[in-house]
C-alpha cells in the first residue's frame, strides 16, 4: 500500500488508517484477525479514542507483539492539564503501550474548547509535558470547525490535523479547502475523516444496518470508490474509512489501487452530491 509523509516529520504512513471502532464491541480473537489483516495489507496507521466504546481494550492486546510497526494515534477529550494526564496513562495501559506515537485534543468544535485548551494548566499544557517525558511524540488535534481549527493551528505548532475531508461537504458547502490549505502552508500532517461519509442520518433513522457509523455512509461500492479517491487527490496523509468491516474492506481494496480521480470523475462526483445535504457548513 501507497505511503506518504506525515508533515513535518519523517513518518511515512499507509494512506488507509485503522479506526480503533472496528475492533470494538467484537470478541478479541476477531479483533486480532482483523489488525493482522490490516498489517498484512500494508496499514500501518492506528488511530482509537477512549470514547470508542472498548476499542482501546481489543486493540491494545491485538498490537502486542507487532507494536514497534505501526504508528499509534490516540485523543483525549479532556481539556485540564489534569483531565490530559489522568485520562493519557488510561490510555497508555489500556493499550499496553509505553508511548503515542500522535496523541490529539479529540473533536474540538468550539470557542469554549480553544479557550480551554490554550489557557495556563490547559491540556496543550500536558501534552507539551507528556511530550517531554517521552509518553507522545507528536501532537495534533481533531476538529470538526474550520475557524476553530484555523486558529489552533494559528495559536500552536501541531504536528497533523484530524479533518472531514469529504466530498459532499467540499461541492455543497466549500468546507475543508481551508483548513487543508492552511495546514499545507505551516507543515501540519492533514488526515482526513469521513471521507466515506454521505449526510446526517435523518431524525428516527433505523441505523442499526450501521452501528458504528455517525453519518450516513456512501450507497455502494462504486460511490465509495469515488469518494474515497476523492480525498485521497488531496494534498493529505491518509484517510480513515467508517468503523464498519464493509467499508474498511472497500477502502483497503481502493487504497491498494489508488489511482487520482480523473476530471471526468470529478464532476461524476460532483453531480452525484447535488441534493445531498452536506454534514458539515463553514460558520456564516
Amino acid at each position: 500500500m501507497q505511503k506518504r509523509k506525515l508533515g513535518k516529520t519523517e513518518e511515512q504512513l499507509s494512506i488507509i488508517g485503522l479506526g480503533g471502532i472496528l475492533v470494538s464491541n467484537i470478541d478479541q480473537s476477531e479483533a486480532n484477525l482483523r489488525v493482522r489483516s490490516a498489517c498484512d495489507q500494508g496499514i500501518n496507521y492506528f488511530d482509537v479514542a477512549p470514547t470508542y466504546g472498548d476499542a482501546e481494550e481489543r486493540l491494545g492486546p491485538a498490537l502486542e507483539g507487532i507494536r514497534n510497526q505501526v504508528f499509534l494515534a490516540c485523543k483525549t477529550t479532556e481539556r485540564s492539564k489534569k483531565g490530559v494526564e489522568q485520562e493519557l496513562h488510561r490510555s497508555l495501559k489500556r493499550l499496553r503501550t509505553s508511548h503515542f506515537d500522535l496523541y490529539q485534543l479529540h473533536a474540538m468544535t468550539t470557542q469554549e474548547d480553544l479557550e480551554e485548551v490554550t489557557k495556563p494548566d490547559g491540556a496543550l499544557d500536558a501534552f507539551i509535558a507528556a511530550r517531554d517525558q517521552g509518553l507522545i511524540r507528536y501532537i495534533g488535534f481533531s476538529a470538526h470547525s474550520s475557524e476553530i481549527a484555523e486558529q489552533l493551528m494559528d495559536q500552536f505548532d501541531f504536528d497533523s490535523v484530524l479533518f472531514p475531508i469529504n466530498w459532499v461537504n467540499y461541492f455543497q458547502e466549500n468546507f475543508g479547502p481551508d483548513v487543508v490549505k492552511k495546514a499545507e502552508e505551516k507543515g501540519v500532517g492533514r488526515l482526513a475523516l469521513k471521507a466515506m461519509a454521505r449526510s446526517k442520518w435523518a431524525e428516527g433513522a433505523d441505523r442499526s444496518q450501521f452501528p458504528k457509523c455517525w453519518y450516513t455512509p456512501v450507497e455502494n461500492e462504486e460511490e465509495a470508490r469515488l469518494a474515497l479517491r476523492f480525498t485521497l487527490s488531496q494534498p493529505i496523509t491518509a484517510a480513515i474509512p467508517p468503523g464498519e468491516l464493509q467499508f474498511f474492506d472497500w477502502a483497503t481494496k481502493i487504497a491498494l489501487d489508488f489511482k487520482p480521480l480523473t476530471d471526468l470523475e470529478v464532476q461524476e462526483l460532483k453531480n452525484l452530491s447535488k441534493g445531498v445535504e452536506a454534514i458539515f457548513q463553514l460558520s456564516r
